[in-house]
């Protein structure tokens, strides 16, 4: 014989989760937005032989989708801390938390298909890839690829983030009735 604690969660129980979901999102916002920042503003022009090189975000489609992902993510984030808080003044329900949990999938995938992006190409940036004949570029462009490891690393901070509130959401609407 189970009792109504067992089924629902206790009010305090409630408010934790609550207090959770709202710093997760901060956070998610927060870094979002720092990491596309950071990749926007990260432009270096260096000079060799005396030719002017310069390396910006906006030379590689996968820095691009990555700062894009970023943007897109801190705006559907803050948009869906909103949603939270409407959700939880009408009553909290089983639906509405499934609408969250798709919204905090979709943008977890995203976030980490942009990440997974712009790591790889990071990592050629840094170590080139000598089958191939592309040459290293890190140790000539050292302030841009430092400001973007720092962007990267924002942003995968923003998919655990997310992860934990695809979890959340997902556990709360598991009460969905059919």
């Amino acid at each position: 014989m189970s009792s109504i604690g067992d089924k629902y969660p206790t009010m305090k129980t409630q408010k934790i989760q609550n207090g959770a979901q709202v710093c997760l999102r901060i956070l998610t916002i927060a870094t979002t937005l720092a990491a596309t920042w950071l990749v926007f503003t990260d432009k270096q022009t260096i000079e060799i032989f005396g030719l002017k090189m310069d390396a910006r975000y906006s030379y590689s489609p996968a820095f691009k989708f990555f700062a894009y992902a970023n943007v897109i993510a801190c705006v559907f984030s803050a948009l869906s801390l909103l949603t939270f808080f409407i959700i939880c003044r009408q009553g909290s329900k089983p639906n509405s938390h499934f609408f969250l949990f798709l919204h905090d999938l979709l943008m977890m995938a995203m976030v980490l298909a942009g990440c997974a992006a712009a790591t790889a190409i990071g990592y050629v940036g840094q170590f080139g890839n000598s089958h191939i004949g592309w040459l290293a570029i890190c140790d000539h462009f050292g302030k841009f690829c430092h400001k973007l490891i720092c962007s990267i690393a924002l942003s995968f901070v923003s998919v655990l983030s997310l992860l934990a509130l695809t979890i959340m959401s997902a556990v709360r609407s598991r009460h969905i009735q059919a």
